[in-house]
């Protein structure tokens, strides 16, 4: 998979997104807000994965790689968003 353009449309939804989680905080933890936006992700992925497949072998033949593919891209997102918010601490 490749990765999104990250133009002003791809931080309008992704800004969208965020809102909706801020909105449910006032009524939920900020872990459960998480949790779900976490899950929701993923079933949509995996929606995403289905969807870009011709059948289930293709889905089978391609999970791992999805998989991989959605792992890193998280874990490279969540460390670049950690840094940002670092480096607003003053030392």
């Amino acid at each position: 998979m490749s990765e999104p353009a990250r133009d002003k449309t791809f931080y309008d939804l992704a800004d969208a997104h965020i809102r909706v989680a801020n909105e449910q905080m006032g009524q939920v933890k900020p872990s459960l807000a998480s949790a779900a936006m976490l899950f929701a992700a993923s079933r949509f992925n995996a929606f995403v994965i289905m969807a870009a497949s011709a059948d289930k072998g293709e889905m089978l033949a391609q999970k791992e790689a999805a998989i991989a593919y959605f792992l890193n891209e998280y874990e490279k997102n969540l460390r670049e968003n950690i840094d940002e918010h670092l480096a607003r601490y003053e030392d």
